[in-house]
């Protein structure tokens, strides 16, 4: 347990945090679960439809800093390769 006035309140505080990102994480790793299981059923136009809420679910997770930009472009990147579809290039502008 800690002793110090600030370590109590950051202790709190890790509790508050951990309790507003839980629903998060969860939503990401549940949209995940879902699409893996349609993809092993066979049932790609399900998976298909589903794609785009689990790529949003991540994002949130990478934009609420969740997760690492790295780390998400790799679970999108598999995802997407599990189903088969194209992988989307990110199109970078070069400027001048």
């Amino acid at each position: 347990m800690p002793i110090t006035k600030q370590a109590i309140k950051q202790m709190r505080q890790n509790a508050v945090h951990r309790d507003r990102n839980k629903h998060y994480v969860s939503r990401m790793k549940s949209m995940i679960k879902l699409f893996t299981e349609y993809v092993k059923n066979n049932e790609s136009a399900k998976a298909a439809k589903v794609l785009p809420q689990v790529f949003s679910a991540i994002d949130t997770a990478v934009k609420k800093h969740l997760l690492h930009k790295n780390n998400a472009a790799r679970k999108k990147s598999r995802l997407q390769k599990t189903l088969g579809a194209p992988v989307k290039e990110k199109v970078v502008k070069k400027t001048k």
